[in-house]
């Protein structure tokens, strides 16, 4: 006779942290609890904006050593830091509806200019430990995942499957119907914007000053400081 095999669904809701400081957060002493509190296949549903990322690595590593099969399920968002542990799953499903973001890590640093010469070196080791998760699943090179990072590139579950970072969706997908795969880079889309603009609009200086138009180039810049101003 053989022995029935556990099946047992973990949630991974919230913003994950070291500590918590809100009822929503996660955090690797919360998950570990869960985890380890029973035995036999798991089903883990990630809905998370991401946060910590040595909290994410850590619980990645929880669920790559787990003995058992490890299926993740994205039913809202992986994004950040929640997409390097949906990177952690045997199998990986996603909601037709759901979302997967990736972007460059990011800091807060205060001193002098050795402390953030610092600060930099430590943000570029932790996007190459994001990329060493992201390629044992993605079939795309580690240059092609770093530009993603910097593009902070918003994916949906065609394009995820696509690219690798998925191995299903939930429910499966329908042949006879089109699908449009779907990569946002808010980069690209802001960079496109701007080249346009300064394409096709021509903005007269002061007549005292000169009769030509203002150069693409000035006018990027002005753009650019108008936008990083709103922000």
């Amino acid at each position: 006779m053989n022995e029935e095999v556990l099946e047992r669904t973990l949630y991974l809701n919230g913003q994950i942290a070291e500590q918590s400081w809100f009822d929503d957060d996660v955090t690797p002493k919360q998950f570990k609890e869960e985890l380890h509190s029973g035995s036999g296949n798991i089903t883990v549903w990630i809905n998370s904006g991401g946060g910590d990322c040595v909290a994410a690595a850590s619980i990645y590593n929880m669920l790559r050593e787990y003995k058992g099969e490890v299926t993740v399920k994205i039913d809202g968002i992986a994004a950040s830091a929640a997409s390097v542990i949906a990177m952690a799953g045997t199998k990986i499903l996603m909601s037709p509806v759901a979302m997967m973001m990736s972007h460059n890590p990011s800091t807060v640093a205060f001193g002098e200019k050795v402390d953030m010469q610092k600060a930099i070196a430590m943000l570029d080791e932790v996007k190459e430990s994001i990329i060493n998760a992201y390629e044992t699943r993605a079939n795309c090179s580690r240059v092609q995942l770093a530009h993603m990072m910097d593009a902070e590139t918003w994916m949906d579950a065609h394009k995820a499957v696509e690219l690798g970072f998925a191995d299903e969706i939930i429910g499966g997908i329908d042949t006879d119907i089109p699908v449009n795969n779907c990569a946002y880079s808010e980069v690209a889309i802001t960079n496109n914007l701007m080249e346009k603009i300064a394409e096709k609009c021509k903005i007269e200086p002061a007549k005292e000053v000169s009769n030509n138009t203002i150069k693409a180039e000035t006018f990027m810049s002005r753009l650019e400081l108008i936008k990083n101003w709103r922000n």
